[in-house]
């Protein structure tokens, strides 16, 4: 609350006046800023109606810095002329000067100076006047002393495009008599206590009403990440179409689950050290099942299943190779060769949606580590156009409709449109005549898209700022 006896000075000054009183002049004869009268007033409008103060706005003109300074020591253009001698100064010495530049072309603009180019020393500038008035300096000590009516529109636009006057608009109150108007302050209770009710003493308080309309106190609480809330929708988007989500809980993958059980050759340069992390410690697995491996290696080496292989030495040793997995992929062709060891096949659906870790190059949209969110299924009969209607159905739910669809290379699909090669399946253990369709896309690049981020590292990683995850609102993906 504002200090007592400024709240009876405001107070008393509306006595004194018929129909009411602006702030701005209540500032001006208690010789205080505006703004502490601007809380004097909030402060007498929460104790009930002893005042009513109604906001309006008002607009005046005020000097800016460099209007201040010249209205101080002159224009820019005058202090070049008195700067210059009856015998004329060096132009590059003019320029030297702190009004030189903008004072030299306001000067010459206004006929005061000239320039001698062909001057034997060099160019030199030479007063053609006696005498000047400094008009500039007068307009703005006019607006200093608060008689900006007194010049008319066009000389203020000319003082403002020259950054020296500024239309400002301020916000005031009109101070009336309120209905309980007194001069005197009687400070209102804000909630009764017990030695009140003992002694009665709480007939003669006045207490302030309350205001059930007021916001509490927001309670302190946890706040879901915008990643962590898309892939909320995605999640559930999944288990909507019935499928079901896979254990992805091994950051830590061999060489042989993230690469060759994918039909994906040793040489291939996705497991060179540049794009793959390797780990050190434990550097190599040794559990696999070992009649699946002996399937894989000769498939790779020697071919089979109606392919020739790569036809290469395929080596345990590189299969061993520990790593942070590069894709979920992995998962899925532990899952798939655990669906091929039961004794009948059933059709399956899977889906993923966790981290992988890739030797990238940093930049507004490539991180060391990402999320890749994957779907699976296996059926008999399985084809291209099972796999685009899947697709249709699954960004439909994410209000997408406009697809377009378009081949890309990996080594254990075909046609390279997500649909499973038979040297990745068969050696598995998958009957013949299943087929298995699969599809993938990244959790951060959809987030930022929804969100209105450009650079994933603002949305992932150290830099992330927590009051974005405070702010941000519950994502609704459109459908």
């Amino acid at each position: 609350m504002a200090d007592t006896g400024l709240l009876e000075s405001l107070l008393r000054l509306v006595e004194k006046v018929d129909g009411g009183i602006d702030s701005q002049d209540v500032a001006v004869d208690l010789g205080v800023d505006h703004q502490v009268i601007v809380g004097a007033v909030k402060s007498l409008q929460a104790l009930g109606e002893v005042i009513s103060a109604e906001q309006k706005s008002s607009k005046h003109w005020e000097l800016t810095g460099e209007g201040c300074e010249i209205a101080e020591q002159g224009s820019h253009e005058a202090r070049v002329f008195n700067a210059i001698p009856a015998e004329g100064l060096p132009q590059n010495q003019l320029m030297k000067m702190q009004s030189g530049k903008v004072g030299f072309s306001k000067a010459m603009s206004n006929k005061w100076i000239r320039l001698d180019k062909a001057h034997e020393g060099g160019p030199r500038v030479f007063k053609t006047v006696e005498s000047i008035e400094d008009t500039v300096r007068d307009k703005l000590q006019l607006v200093q002393k608060g008689q900006s009516a007194k010049l008319e529109e066009k000389e203020k636009n000319e003082l403002k495009k020259r950054k020296l006057l500024a239309e400002v608009t301020v916000k005031s109150y009109w101070i009336t008599k309120g209905s309980s108007f007194s001069t005197t302050i009687t400070k209102q209770e804000t909630e009764l206590t017990p030695e009140m009710i003992a002694s009665g003493s709480w007939k003669e308080k006045k207490f302030k009403p309350y205001n059930f309309e007021a916001m509490g106190v927001a309670p302190d609480c946890g706040h879901l990440h915008p990643l962590m809330k898309v892939r909320t929708q995605f999640r559930q988007i999944f288990l909507e179409m019935g499928f079901t989500e896979m254990p992805t809980n091994n950051f830590i993958e061999s060489s042989f689950w993230n690469f060759d059980s994918l039909f994906q050759p040793q040489q291939h340069p996705a497991r060179d050290q540049h794009d793959t992390f390797f780990i050190s410690d434990p550097a190599l697995a040794h559990e696999f099942p070992q009649d699946y491996l002996e399937r894989v290696k000769k498939v790779h080496s020697e071919g089979g299943y109606g392919s020739q292989g790569y036809k290469y030495d395929w080596k345990i040793e590189e299969a061993q190779k520990n790593l942070l997995r590069t894709h979920t992929t992995a998962v899925s062709a532990r899952m798939l060769y655990k669906l091929a060891q039961q004794e009948k096949f059933t059709p399956v659906k899977y889906f993923s949606i966790d981290r992988v870790f890739r030797n990238e190059t940093l930049d507004a949209t490539h991180l060391a580590e990402f999320h890749q969110i994957e779907g699976v299924v296996a059926d008999y009969g399985l084809t291209l156009g099972n796999l685009m209607g899947v697709l249709h159905q699954f960004f439909t739910k994410l209000g997408i409709t406009k697809l377009r669809f378009k081949p890309a290379y990996n080594p254990y699909t075909e046609p390279s449109m997500e649909v499973f090669r038979p040297e990745m399946l068969l050696p598995m253990g998958l009957p013949e005549g299943v087929s298995v369709i699969a599809w993938g896309l990244s959790l951060e690049r959809p987030t930022m898209i929804k969100y209105g981020i450009n650079n994933i590292r603002e949305l992932v990683g150290h830099k992330v700022n927590l009051q974005m995850v405070y702010d941000s609102p519950i994502c609704r993906l459109d459908s």
